[in-house]
């Protein structure tokens, strides 16, 4: 997948979670991507985390280390 659609898509969740209560909303991010994004999404996500962090909204980044990993 591109990384503009990646973060796109990341950021488009955790804006679907702005108007909960913070803790719910980083958890609603982690819970979603895990359940929905396939391993390869997520390992691409991880990847990208830590190298264009500043383009994901802050939630993203709050809930990346709450996404189930890839094994």
């Amino acid at each position: 997948m591109s990384p503009d659609k990646l973060i796109y898509m990341a950021n488009q969740i955790a804006g679907f979670f702005h108007n909960r209560p913070h803790e719910e909303a980083v958890a609603g991010v982690a819970d979603h991507i895990s359940k929905f994004w396939e391993p390869r999404m997520r390992i691409q996500l991880f990847d990208m985390l830590t190298r264009t962090a500043d383009r994901f909204d802050p939630l993203v980044l709050e809930a990346g280390p709450k996404i189930r990993p890839v094994k």
